[in-house]
């Protein structure tokens, strides 16, 4: 097992889909262990569709997404679209938008944030029961992944635009579940890769639309190796074996 070949850019392609299948997971059981239930005491979907995709930054005191931050996180959806469900929530009194089209929470808002993490502390727990000791090195991995990945964007100037940017880091206040950490470092996670997808894609001279149609096939895989090679930088803060293990944590984990 150590003799696998886990570079920077190989660990990128190989722990995306893990990372995204864990993170839907622990989504999903949120969703139906309580979150849709809480949703709809709301308003529904049309009231908090928008403060469940940005909570990890709009719970935090203060919390803002600016506007191309927004754009960047809901690149592949219909700009017009978004701007209507926006206006819903804003309606609802959930989300506050300021002039300059920076998001927060409302009181409201900042409310049912707050239950949700309550929701997602328990259902996290119970869907990684007896796992503790993999979710505890899971978290202390990405949270690594995520400080340099930080670093990374701030040297390289890639804030505006940037879904990262806008999303990092993930609101952790005292006492964060260990699981709801987890759940919030791969979300976060996930934010990094799409920005890197999205400068692959357009390096090629795609738009979202149009790479969103791209069939299988050479010019897919191209831009996937260079999603991946974009994807690789904060990879390199975890040693070869590390990236080997937090694969097989996240594989291990049900969901």
């Amino acid at each position: 097992m150590n003799a696998v070949d886990l570079a920077p850019h190989r660990s990128a392609g190989l722990l995306a889909p893990a990372v995204d299948r864990v993170f839907v997971a622990g989504m999903l059981a949120g969703r139906d262990g309580g979150g849709a239930e809480l949703s709809q005491r709301y308003g529904g979907p049309a009231a908090t569709g928008f403060l469940v995709d940005l909570r990890t930054r709009l719970a935090a005191p203060g919390g803002t997404v600016d506007g191309p931050g927004f754009a960047a996180i809901t690149r592949y959806r219909d700009p017009a679209t978004c701007q209507r469900m926006l206006d819903k929530q804003v309606a609802y009194g959930m989300i506050h938008r300021r002039p300059d089209g920076a998001l927060s929470a409302t009181d409201r808002g900042a409310a049912f944030l707050a239950e949700l993490h309550r929701v997602h502390a328990e259902v996290t727990e119970e869907l990684w029961a007896g796992q503790d000791e993999r979710v505890l090195r899971l978290v202390e991995a990405l949270g690594r992944l995520l400080a340099y990945a930080l670093v990374l964007t701030d040297e390289q100037g890639e804030i505006t635009g940037s879904a990262f940017a806008a999303m990092a880091p993930p609101y952790e206040p005292d006492g964060t579940p260990s699981g709801v950490l987890l759940l919030n470092r791969l979300g976060t996670l996930r934010y990094h890769r799409a920005d890197a997808h999205a400068a692959a894609w357009s390096a090629a001279g795609h738009t979202a639309s149009s790479v969103a149609a791209l069939p299988p096939g050479p010019e897919r895989l191209a831009i996937e190796l260079e999603t991946d090679r974009r994807a690789a930088g904060p990879y390199a803060v975890l040693s070869a074996q590390e990236r080997l293990t937090m694969l097989a944590d996240l594989a291990a984990l049900p969901g």
